[in-house]
């Protein structure tokens, strides 16, 4: 198996930016495109997702992820990062319970009834981190 690519340091801060884009690949073939709420934690990105979203049913036919962190403050700087979503069942709400802590916020809120959490590990296959301004 080869190596994991590795976020840059250059941008890493990015990694604590509020919000992401994540894309997926929907039943008809084409991107899906949710702005999501992650953690990095461990050296992994993670994502705490209601299994009532389409983008669930999405990585569960289709792990191809990409996760795309766009800097606020230079638009022109921005960080992807493509892979697998490894998908686990968080029953207990452990994941989803770290990420709201983050946002100051209670996942369970945004469930539907009878929706649950899965925790969504991104495994790295290509790492693009993207400064226009200082690449000109």
């Amino acid at each position: 198996m080869p190596d994991t690519p590795a976020i840059p340091a250059s941008h890493r801060d990015l990694l604590d930016a509020a919000t992401a884009v994540l894309g997926t690949v929907g039943p008809d073939g084409r991107p899906q495109l949710s702005a999501v709420w992650f953690l990095a934690e461990d050296g992994a990105i993670r994502l705490s997702l209601s299994t009532s979203r389409q983008k669930v049913r999405n990585l569960r036919a289709n792990p191809a992820m990409t996760l795309f962190v766009l800097d606020p403050a230079t638009p022109t700087r921005y960080l992807e990062v493509r892979g697998d979503a490894l998908i686990e069942d968080d029953p207990h709400y452990a994941l989803a319970d770290r990420v709201g802590r983050k946002y100051d916020a209670d996942l369970r809120a945004f469930d539907g009834e009878g929706a649950t959490r899965v925790a969504v590990t991104l495994r790295p296959t290509r790492v693009n981190a993207v400064d226009l301004l200082a690449d000109a």
